[in-house]
C-alpha cells in the first residue's frame, strides 16, 4: 500500500475557506476518482494554518492512474482553476510513505 500525505500551508485565518472550497467544488470529483480519504484534518496546534489530506492506494501506478483521471475531469479541472484563483494556499508538500507491517491502514 502507498499513503499519499499531503500537507497544505494556508494563509492565515483562512483555514475554512480553503476547507469550504474543497468540500464544495474539489471533494465531489476527489471521492469519484481517489476514493474516500483516510484523512483530512487541520491544526488545532502547532504549525496553525496546516491542513493534512490523506489517501491510500494499492501502489505508484494505482495513484498516478487516479490522480490523472480525477485532473482530466471537467468538474476536477474547474476545481484546480478555482482553488488557484482563491489564493489561499501557501505552500503545499507531498510525501509519499508506505505503512509498517504492523500499523496497516484500512480503507
Amino acid at each position: 500500500m502507498l499513503v499519499d500525505h499531503r500537507t497544505s500551508r494556508i494563509k492565515p485565518t483562512k483555514v475554512q475557506a480553503y476547507l469550504d472550497l474543497d468540500e464544495e467544488h474539489g471533494m465531489a470529483a476527489q471521492m469519484r476518482h481517489l476514493g474516500r480519504p483516510v484523512a483530512d484534518m487541520f491544526s488545532e496546534s502547532g504549525e496553525l494554518d496546516t491542513v493534512v489530506h490523506i489517501w491510500a492506494y494499492e501502489d505508484a501506478t494505482e495513484r498516478a492512474a487516479r490522480r490523472a483521471a480525477m485532473l482530466a475531469d471537467p468538474e476536477g479541472k474547474a476545481y484546480q482553476k478555482l482553488n488557484s484563483e482563491a489564493g489561499l494556499l501557501v505552500e503545499q508538500k507531498t510525501s509519499l510513505m508506505i505503512p509498517a507491517s504492523f500499523a496497516p491502514i484500512r480503507r
